[in-house]
């Protein structure tokens, strides 16, 4: 078993254990004191959780700013805990987020009795406690179990070489990937977080083998200790701090020049023309009543999808930037439009996949209709706005 979370709780002593054992009261899982009253054990169908308890911080990492990422409240709660649960679990399985999700839901749990915060111990970040609730009960999105590294390698126009931590919880090694330009960043962060989700849901590809992603472009996940050993111009103290062993994203030749598999990623952080948003926002305003009206006399059995986008602001290193996102339209309030984030934010997690959101319909800069999963045409979506229900 590894290590893989920490919370940390602002008192001295362990959660008593029979509140504890009202709390784990399910047919679902086996709670399992210790004899000493200061941690316990839980198993799951295909998942066991293994949680002690440690007083005081004196053998735990250093939880430094310039390494861990949260919140600066979370770092005041970080601040102030006088002991810790020490959750493991048993990485990998058939399901490699089960256990993950079994050691989460103990800390929900546990945050229902103490104050406490998170720590990701594999991939250095503080979560407070309404991130766990959301991280439990929303779309699973790889950024809330990973953290991506930029460490600035080589000299020249292509010095940084880009890494993921976290991914140990789910019994795979992490990513990186060299020979990356500043420009790469946003692109090679899409790329990365798209490939450690499938590694997450263990279904990653094959060692070696050419394979392709999801806008066509192809490449090979090589064990580091191989796909270094052609790597020129890193001196060897780059690795300092980083030994453990990684995959290495390489072209299918196993060399490390990765810009043309980025290219497509580049483009969807392309600003939007401005003329282009407003053209799509008049449209959609136009359309918005039809549009609305159409949603609300939909067939029980219509298997149609109604999706609005509109503008969220997030807040990437403190600024502020604003993201069009697309919501599928749940339902409508006095003026508002109600529904479920599609997609999460690109930038941030403040705004996730799943989260039940509530916009402006003076906002809605876009429409589209799907109908079993195909996205209707414009002449096809007017046709049915002007259309009754059908028989």
């Amino acid at each position: 078993m590894i290590e893989v979370y920490l919370l940390a709780i602002e008192q001295a002593g362990p959660v008593p254990l029979e509140a504890l054992r009202a709390s784990f009261a399910t047919d679902d899982v086996e709670f399992t004191p210790d004899e000493d009253g200061q941690g316990f054990s839980l198993k799951a169908d295909s998942s066991d959780v293994l949680v002690r308890l440690t007083v005081g911080a004196e053998h735990l990492p250093r939880f430094s700013k310039e390494v861990f990422s949260g919140s600066p409240e979370a770092f005041e709660r970080l601040g102030r805990s006088k002991a810790f649960y020490r959750l493991s679990v048993e990485p990998g399985g058939p399901q490699p987020t089960l256990p993950v999700f079994e050691a989460l839901w103990a800390v929900r749990t546990l945050l229902e009795h103490v104050q406490g915060v998170l720590v990701d111990v594999t991939a250095f970040k503080l979560h407070e406690p309404d991130d766990v609730v959301e991280i439990t009960e929303l779309d699973f999105d790889i950024r809330d179990h990973v953290h991506l590294h930029a460490v600035q390698a080589t000299e020249g126009d292509t010095p940084l070489w880009v890494h993921s931590h976290g991914m140990e919880k789910f019994g795979a090694r992490d990513l990186e990937i060299f020979h990356l330009a500043e420009g790469d960043l946003l692109a090679a962060e899409s790329f990365l977080h798209e490939l450690c989700t499938d590694l997450a849901f263990g279904q990653g590809p094959a060692l070696r083998t050419q394979v392709g992603t999801s806008e066509g472009q192809t490449f090979m996940l090589v064990p580091s200790e191989e796909a270094r050993t052609n790597l020129l111009g890193v001196p060897l103290e780059t690795f300092e701090g980083h030994e453990g062993l990684f995959l290495s994203v390489v072209s299918p030749l196993g060399r490390h020049n990765t810009s043309q598999l980025l290219a497509p990623y580049r483009e969807r952080f392309e600003k939007e023309p401005e003329e282009q948003t407003q053209a799509m926002h008049r449209e959609a305003q136009a359309l918005l009543p039809a549009f609305l009206a159409r949603f609300q006399r939909k067939g029980l059995m219509e298997p149609l999808t109604f999706l609005v986008r509109a503008p969220f602001d997030t807040h990437p290193d403190g600024n502020t930037v604003v993201e069009n996102l697309w919501l599928e339209v749940m339902a409508r309030d006095e003026g508002s439009v109600v529904g479920k984030l599609v997609d999460g934010a690109v930038h941030t997690t403040e705004w996730r996949k799943g989260a039940h959101v509530e916009v402006d319909e003076t906002q809605v800069n876009a429409l589209a209709i799907t109908r079993e999963g195909r996205t209707l045409d414009e002449q096809e979506i007017r046709a049915l706005l002007n259309a009754e229900r059908p028989m």
